[in-house]
C-alpha cells in the first residue's frame, strides 16, 4: 500500500469545520488582544516615556490590568491548542503553482501564520516561566517579552486580515449540536485553568486555584519575591535615612521617623508576575517626610536601597507618586515592624504600582531637579 500525505478531505471531525474554527479564532482573537493592551499598560507602568506618567488611581489598577494581562495569557493556551487541532487539515493544503500571484500569496499566508505561531507560543511559554519565577535563558525577559509581543500582534494583524472574509463566513454559519459541544468542552477547559491560576491575584478564589502560583503565605501574611538574603542586606547598626536635594541634604534615624506622625493605608502588592495581595502599611507619607525635612516637593524622587546589585536596587518615584498622600515610607505592615523580607528598616508603597518598584530596604531619597 502506497503511502500519501493526508488531505484537508480526510479529515471529518465536526472540529475541523469553518464554524468551529471561526469561533475559537474569535475567542482567541480577544485574549491575545487583552492580553497585548495590558501588556503595554504593564511595560507604561514600569517604564513610561517621558510624556506620560502611571496614575496614582484608582489605587489598585495596575493590580487590575498585571492580572488581567497574566490571565488572559493563561486563558490563551488552550484556545491556542484548539484553534490549532481545529485547523492542522489546512496545512496540509498543497500551495497553488499556477498563477505566480496566487502561489506568492499563499506563502504570504503560511509565513504570516509561522511567525504568528513562534511568538504566540514563546510569548505564552516565556510568560509562565515568568509567573513561576523561573529564568532558564539569558536574555532579559522584560524587554525580549515585550518585543515579541509587538511582533506578534503585527502577525495577529495580518492573519486577521487574510482570513477576515472566511472568519464572517464561518461566525454566520449555525454550528451543529456536535460542534457546540466541541466548543463548550473548549470553554469549559479554559475556564477551568483560568480558575486553578485566578487565585493568585483574587483573593476569594484562593482556596479553589489549585495552580496558584503564589500563596498568601509568607512573613506577616505576605508573599515574598525576592529575600533580604538572596539580596545581600546589611543593615548598618546606626542606619540612618539620607534625604538629598539640590543644595541640601538631611539624615534621619528610624526613632526620627518613627516619631513623624503617621498613616496607615489599605494598599495593594501587585507583581508583574500577576500575583497580587493588600495589606495595612503604616508610615509617614513621602511629601509630608519631605517637607519635615525642608526638602522641595513636587518633584520626582531616586529611591536607592541597601542592596548592593540588581536591577531594582534603585528606582524613580514620579512626582504624582511622591506628591499623592497615600504613597508612604512604610515602617510597619499589618500592625508589625517590617521584617527583612518586607524591606525592613523602611520601604516604598505606592497606590497603583508595580511591585518591583516598591523599594524595600530604603537608605535614601534624592529629589530631583
Amino acid at each position: 500500500m502506497r503511502l500519501r500525505p493526508p488531505r484537508p478531505e480526510d479529515f471529518h471531525s465536526p472540529a475541523h469545520t469553518p464554524a468551529v474554527t471561526a469561533r475559537l479564532g474569535l475567542w482567541l482573537g480577544v485574549a491575545f488582544t487583552v492580553c497585548f493592551l495590558t501588556g503595554l499598560a504593564s511595560h507604561a507602568a514600569q517604564h513610561p516615556p517621558g510624556w506620560f506618567t502611571w496614575p496614582t488611581r484608582p489605587i489598585s489598577l495596575y493590580r487590575i490590568t498585571q492580572s488581567a494581562h497574566v490571565l488572559s495569557g493563561v486563558a490563551a493556551i488552550p484556545l491556542l491548542l484548539a484553534k490549532l487541532w481545529s485547523v492542522y487539515p489546512r496545512l496540509f493544503i498543497r500551495p497553488p503553482l499556477r498563477p505566480p500571484a496566487r502561489l506568492l500569496s499563499h506563502a504570504a499566508e503560511r509565513l504570516s501564520i509561522l511567525v504568528l505561531l513562534c511568538a504566540a507560543f514563546f510569548e505564552l511559554a516565556s510568560g509562565l516561566f515568568n509567573a513561576a519565577q523561573s529564568y532558564p535563558w539569558r536574555f532579559f525577559f522584560v524587554e525580549t517579552h515585550y518585543a515579541v509581543g509587538w511582533i506578534a500582534a503585527g502577525a495577529l494583524a495580518v492573519h486577521i486580515g487574510v482570513k477576515l472574509s472566511r472568519t464572517g463566513t464561518g461566525l454566520a454559519e449555525r454550528p451543529d449540536p456536535r460542534r457546540r459541544a466541541i466548543l463548550r468542552i473548549a470553554w469549559l477547559s479554559t475556564g477551568a485553568v483560568v480558575l486553578a491560576t485566578a487565585g493568585a491575584t483574587v483573593p476569594w478564589l484562593s482556596r479553589v486555584s489549585v495552580l496558584a502560583w503564589r500563596s498568601p503565605g509568607g512573613p506577616q501574611g505576605l508573599p515574598v519575591n525576592r529575600t533580604a538574603a538572596a539580596a545581600g542586606i546589611r543593615v548598618p547598626a546606626h542606619w540612618s535615612l539620607t534625604i538629598a536635594w539640590p543644595g541640601g541634604t538631611a539624615q534621619l534615624t528610624l526613632d526620627e521617623l518613627a516619631a513623624l506622625r503617621q498613616r496607615t493605608a489599605t494598599l495593594p502588592i501587585a507583581c508583574v508576575e500577576g500575583w497580587s495581595a493588600s495589606a495595612n502599611w503604616t508610615g509617614v507619607p513621602i511629601a509630608a517626610l519631605l517637607t519635615a525635612a525642608g526638602a522641595p516637593t513636587g518633584r520626582a524622587l531616586r529611591v536607592s536601597s541597601l542592596e548592593p546589585a540588581g536591577l531594582y536596587a534603585t528606582s524613580l518615584l514620579p512626582a504624582r507618586h511622591a506628591a499623592d498622600p497615600l504613597t508612604l515610607l512604610a515602617l510597619r505592615v499589618n500592625g508589625q515592624t517590617l521584617s527583612p523580607d518586607h524591606g525592613y528598616p523602611c520601604r516604598i508603597i505606592a497606590p497603583s504600582r508595580p511591585g518591583v518598584l516598591q523599594t524595600k530596604w530604603v537608605t535614601r531619597l534624592e529629589v530631583l531637579p
